[in-house]
């Protein structure tokens, strides 16, 4: 179980962005190396800024890491790691769904920071937030697939409403819905800034003094969700990592919204022989013990964490460790 990191320790900045509950997976994965003697490679499943994969390599000695980032840009910040710990830290350019196609096995852990990288949602170019007006992009790999832009032009109303209500978990997902629907081939779906006032202009507004997001921050992030499939290569990279693991491994994942968070929970709940929900009637015949939980509830930041990076405030780490098969 879980001990819990110290508070207070330093936290390792990438062009001053700082990984989110940095000490408390470290913790993690060298309780799991000293305690099983494992060969201490690790994988990075979302890369982003390096932050994690820097503090690995920087603190536990002889350990080697293997980034994954499907972001060109993610892929340029790598070559800086590459240069400095040659030898011990290479990039594989791929989304973390496909996990399965890299060689490597008997991991002495995996982590997964899931969500839009800080940097990412500071390139206003990339269009994943409406702090700066910009054309209306958020894919996380712009070499790829659809834009938002054209997704709100060409998907379905029903496609749109469940990017809204199920991925943004936005109240006024109909009215918002419809108005996508009526704004089509004016230009209005283009760009972010013209994007989030349609979203205001068709979201009640708050009572006076009640403090809340701005109004178009679901919305985007639903947006956001359907464009890059985050919930399905999550699914998928999940069983892909557990995979990877030797026994004794530890698999990490820090999420930083409810459906995210609920995916890693009955996924994990699962491997462990515990049920799923509460609607999961299985027997315990029908249950396998696979793997150890190291979390019974989440790890959030504490508070000083939160006080010095705001982002990091909604973060949930879970984490499980592999039981040998014969356990």
């Amino acid at each position: 179980m879980y001990s819990g990191a110290q508070e207070g320790g330093m936290i390792t900045r990438m062009n001053g962005h700082a990984p989110v509950l940095l000490n408390e997976v470290l913790e993690l994965f060298l309780q799991a190396q000293c305690e099983a003697s494992l060969p201490r490679l690790y994988i990075d499943a979302t890369f982003g800024g390096g932050g994690h994969t820097r503090a690995i390599l920087e603190r536990i000695p002889e350990s080697k890491v293997i980034g994954i980032d499907q972001d060109p840009a993610a892929l340029k910040r790598a070559e800086v790691i590459s240069t400095e710990f040659e030898g011990r830290f290479r990039i594989e350019a791929r989304n973390f769904s496909q996990m399965g196609n890299i060689q490597d096995t008997d991991l002495t852990g995996v982590l997964m920071d899931l969500g839009v990288s800080s940097f990412q949602l500071d390139e206003a170019e990339r269009g994943f937030s409406f702090r700066s007006d910009a054309p209306l992009d958020m894919r996380m790999n712009p070499q790829q697939g659809q834009n938002a832009a054209d997704f709100l032009e060409t998907a379905s109303l029903r496609e749109i409403e469940t990017a809204l209500r199920d991925y943004g978990e936005e109240t006024s997902w109909r009215r918002i819905a419809n108005a996508i629907v009526g704004a089509r081939g004016t230009g209005i779906l283009q760009r972010t800034a013209s994007f989030a006032k349609l979203v205001e202009d068709n979201t009640p507004r708050p009572q006076p003094r009640r403090r809340r997001i701005h109004p178009a921050t679901r919305t985007f992030q639903g947006i956001r969700i359907a464009v890059n499939q985050e919930l399905q290569s999550l699914d998928e990279a999940l069983p892909q990592a557990f995979e990877k693991l030797a026994p004794g491994g530890v698999l990490a994942v820090i999420s930083f919204h409810s459906l995210e968070d609920r995916i890693v929970k009955r996924y994990f709940r699962k491997l462990a022989g515990r049920p799923e929900h509460r609607h999961d009637s299985r027997s315990q015949q029908q249950r396998q013990v696979l793997c150890e939980l190291l979390t019974r509830k989440p790890i959030q930041p504490s508070e000083s964490e939160s006080a010095e990076n705001p982002r990091a405030r909604s973060a949930k780490l879970r984490a499980i460790r592999k039981l040998p098969l014969n356990h």
